[in-house]
């Protein structure tokens, strides 16, 4: 069996590894354009997803920072925390710096007998070499424009800044921070105790400079004495859902199927999971003694597809609700939060839709 698994991100070396521990051969073909690896970027993992990471891709418990609560403000209620999540035991979920992971997944395939990094990028040139399956990651390929241009586009006008501050040691430095404020949310990410990352989503924020954004996370740190803090990346934001999941034998994955808003840290969960069902399909047929074809992918939509934008609305509906609440001063939605935050049962079930997805 061989897979050919098109770009060379987070998302693709991830599925690789998972299939090379599966003795498949892999090749992955680079992307054309060459990307910068943004050194200030992190991203979250939940339990569950973290837990599968280690058993079925690789482990990550060196390179990873746990978080045991998140508190959730907003500045309506002038710094009054709202809602608070807690894990006494163990991790809510993990972050880690991108750039860490991409190293050790390169390092990880690299030494592996069934996996190829390879050159040759052409959709015929692909074609010519017969995989039994193609995954197309690569929002930038022929492929892409081929057969998965038709999605559901959202755009939130609004740019997120990224970056990583220096401060004096907190001990224990475990507790995420989510600030819902009047230009957009503000998270405050801890990676280890004297460094924490930060992502600021800004509506309309076109005009801001560096020194602007510097001025506005000073504003809203009430915790760290920040020594240093690094150059500020930025991105444009929008949520994507890809209508068509699959062509043939080609099958669209990660954020070419859905993308969303970073605020819950999210995305990369939803890959992940996406992975932990397309292993289920894989190793069923390979229990079976059936061909990876077709079939394979059309099994992989019709158990994710409407998982997926139930779940990416979801996430949109919560964006939405704390950007009209932040926007709009109005004792009725400030009620409604105050209520969510001592509910035990709701804040169980946001627990649980955090960790694991949607489960139908």
């Amino acid at each position: 069996m061989k897979v050919c698994i098109i770009g060379d991100g987070l998302t693709s070396l991830a599925l690789a590894k998972a299939l090379i521990n599966k003795d498949i051969i892999v090749d992955v073909i680079r992307s054309k354009k060459l990307k910068k690896i943004n050194k200030t970027s992190t991203l979250g993992i939940s339990k569950s997803n973290f837990q599968f990471f280690n058993k079925n891709i690789i482990n990550i418990n060196k390179i990873t920072w746990n978080i045991k609560k998140i508190k959730i403000y907003t500045e309506n209620l002038k710094g009054k925390e709202v809602i608070q999540f807690s894990e006494s035991n163990d991790q809510l979920f993990s972050i880690l710096k991108n750039k860490n992971l991409l190293e050790q997944l390169d390092y990880e395939l690299k030494r592996n007998k069934y996996f190829n990094y390879k050159k040759k990028n052409s959709y015929n040139g692909i074609i010519k070499l017969k995989y039994d399956l193609i995954i197309n990651c690569d929002f930038n390929h022929e492929i892409t424009k081929k057969f998965f241009s038709k999605k559901i586009v959202k755009n939130y006008k609004s740019i997120a800044f990224t970056t990583v501050i220096k401060h004096k040691k907190l001990s224990p430095n475990n507790t995420a921070i989510q600030i819902f404020t009047r230009k957009g949310p503000l998270a405050f990410l801890p990676i280890s105790e004297v460094k924490t990352s930060i992502v600021y989503s800004i509506k309309n924020a076109e005009h801001l400079k560096e020194l602007d954004i510097l001025n506005l996370i000073n504003k809203f740190n009430s915790k760290y004495e920040i020594e240093k803090i690094d150059k500020i990346s930025k991105f444009n934001l929008n949520s994507i859902s890809l209508r068509k999941y699959y062509e043939n034998n080609i099958l669209a994955f990660g954020d070419l199927l859905h993308k969303i808003h970073p605020l819950a840290g999210q995305g990369f969960n939803m890959s992940i999971r996406d992975i932990k069902d397309l292993l289920k399909i894989i190793q069923e047929k390979i229990e079976l003694g059936l061909p990876l074809d077709s079939n394979v992918c059309d099994e992989f939509q019709d158990k994710t597809k409407s998982k997926n934008y139930f779940f990416s609305n979801g996430i949109d509906l919560v964006y939405e609700f704390f950007n009209l609440e932040s926007r709009v001063q109005n004792r009725y939605l400030s009620s409604m939060l105050k209520f969510i935050g001592k509910n035990k049962t709701i804040k169980k079930y946001f627990k649980k839709f955090a960790d694991v997805g949607l489960q139908v």
